[in-house]
């Protein structure tokens, strides 16, 4: 299995007495946060969350469509 591209820290800073895995949100988590709330205010502005996203996977489908977009984005940082 290959490893995802996370981004490294959304907010680096130097820590001297934390471990790898105890610096916050990736990069990746981020700019799916932010993709996200575009996602949902969008839909909702316009009334269309349940039919886009249909009222059963509304909440999962917006998740994956923000972690899709947070990827493209990290892509197009290369």
């Amino acid at each position: 299995m290959t490893e995802r591209n996370t981004g490294g820290p959304a907010f680096p800073a130097m820590h001297f007495d934390l471990t790898d895995n105890e610096h916050g949100m990736t990069l990746r988590d981020y700019f799916a946060a932010k993709a996200m709330q575009g996602l949902v205010a969008a839909s909702w502005c316009a009334d269309l969350r349940n039919d886009h996203y249909g009222e059963s996977t509304g909440n999962s489908t917006v998740a994956r469509d923000a972690y899709m977009i947070a990827d493209a984005m990290l892509e197009a940082r290369k």
